[in-house]
């Protein structure tokens, strides 16, 4: 008989991940009914919100028919529609808990969250029985390529099976399935990470040793094509670190496209991508998107940008928000390893060529490392979907400023640093306008915990360890 009158509950068990759902039933004299999947409710007792794509039914005549043990490479929501079944389920995934087994009972009343690269099986207890799961991916001959199994039978999982695998229901290929010593774990899904060759790509490389990284040679972002080839299936998280970052080029005919192909047209594609897999999306934003009449921009401040770079950011950072979990990080005055600003001016030091040097920009030094730091801080704590400002911490300085802090940390005379407006600078040539005031107000991402150091702490370390 079906347990009728429970109250909708889920609980955890040892194998991370799969979660036992208590169903409320309800019966009368005509039979039962209830809500087997219910999104908003299930939401709010802690499953995630998995996208399910396809119902599946298994219908089985017989008492002791016997199916597993699959590990497909996606989740699944399983219930029982009619009958009783034990259920066995073994963790087939990379990591600690590989060969965790867990065992229970499930009737109409009852259902289980099965998470991808947990091996799923059922041994049916009554006729008749209607076995029916969710799950949140297209069944492809392809997908087979990466399911991985455990055999029924198998001695270390000692699954305790109520009728006897000799008496049961078996197919030939679940006979076959190897021992778990044989067993290739599904490994974990990946992160990807896009424009692995730039400054904060290559702090996000260091950082993140086990996550793919690429650059355009290997997938073009701006190729619509490429999506519909590659692997996404094996990634969990895309960041983006790609961008079109020459702002003065961006202002010229050939530069306004191509940043505009880079920064706008391809974030679409990786915004579709990522929603359509349910993967979080972290895209890397600019104080570009900002005019600077603000002293100091917070995340909830009206993006008013003022040239095609900074306008084809914010275009960018609208994207991005669509996605269902997202990240933007948006910084400022990015150091890392490659040409920048810190780099030449202690080229210039060490050559003792004394330089003239923007005094009315403001701003803080966002180094690579920190940056980097950051999105895995944000990744491994999992806050609320939204901008998150990342910069160095401590006061505002000037270009010019920050030149003769350069100077003064290689040992050299500040005072050969000479501080010019951005009119006089810029007199003789073209270029892009840029935001006065570009400091980030960090309150939100500190909130959520992490830090960043002081910049004049990163740039004296990062001057320590680069050579000009």
């Amino acid at each position: 008989m079906v347990q009728v009158g429970k109250t909708l509950e889920a609980t955890s068990t040892p194998i991370p991940g799969l979660l036992v759902i208590e169903l409320p039933v309800h019966g009368d004299n005509r039979g039962w009914f209830k809500e087997n999947w219910q999104r908003e409710k299930m939401l709010a007792l802690g499953l995630p919100d998995f996208g399910p794509v396809q119902n599946n039914i298994s219908f089985n005549t017989e008492v002791g028919t016997t199916r597993g043990i699959h590990a497909e490479p996606w989740d699944k929501y399983v219930s029982v529609a009619t009958g009783k079944i034990f259920g066995a389920w073994v963790d087939l995934r990379e990591g600690p808990s590989f060969g965790a087994v867990f065992t229970a009972e499930l009737d109409a009343s009852k259902a289980i969250f099965v998470p991808r690269g947990v091996g799923n099986s059922f041994q049916t207890l009554e006729p008749d029985t209607a076995y029916s799961y969710l799950v949140n991916d297209h069944w492809s001959a392809d997908a087979q390529t990466r399911y991985t199994f455990l055999n029924l039978a198998d001695e270390t999982a000692a699954i305790a099976w109520p009728i006897s695998l000799v008496d049961a229901a078996l197919s030939d290929k679940d006979r076959a399935h190897p021992r778990l010593a044989d067993v290739t774990p599904m490994p974990a899904k990946k992160t990807l990470i896009l424009g692995a060759n730039g400054q904060v790509g290559r702090a996000l490389v260091s950082i993140l040793p086990n996550a793919r990284a690429v650059d355009r040679s290997e997938f073009d972002i701006t190729d619509a094509a490429a999506y519909e080839t590659f692997d996404w299936g094996s990634y969990d998280t895309i960041i983006n670190a790609a961008a079109y970052t020459a702002v003065d080029v961006a202002e010229t005919p050939d530069g306004r496209r191509a940043c505009w192909e880079i920064n706008v047209t391809a974030t679409a594609l990786l915004a579709r991508v990522a929603t359509a897999n349910r993967m979080t999306l972290v895209h890397i934003s600019s104080d570009y998107v900002f005019d600077g009449t603000t002293e100091v921009h917070t995340e909830e401040e009206q993006l008013s940008p003022l040239g095609v770079y900074g306008q084809s950011k914010a275009a960018a950072d609208a994207i991005v928000s669509t996605v269902p979990d997202h990240y933007i990080v948006r910084t400022s005055w990015v150091i890392g390893d490659g040409n920048n600003f810190v780099r030449t001016m202690a080229s210039l030091a060490a050559r003792d060529v004394s330089p003239t040097v923007v005094n009315d920009q403001y701003g803080r030094l966002s180094f690579a490392d920190d940056i980097a730091a950051g999105i895995v801080h944000l990744l491994a704590a999992r806050p609320e979907s939204g901008v998150y400002n990342l910069s160095n911490d401590g006061p505002s300085h000037s270009w010019a400023e920050i030149a003769q802090q350069i100077f003064e940390l290689v040992g050299k005379d500040p005072s050969q640093v000479a501080g010019v407006s951005t009119t006089e600078y810029f007199s003789e040539r073209s270029a892009a306008p840029r935001p006065t005031h570009s400091v980030l107000n960090l309150t939100k991402l500190e909130v959520v915990g992490f830090r960043p150091r002081e910049a004049r702490e990163a740039l004296r370390n990062y001057l320590r360890s680069s050579t000009p």
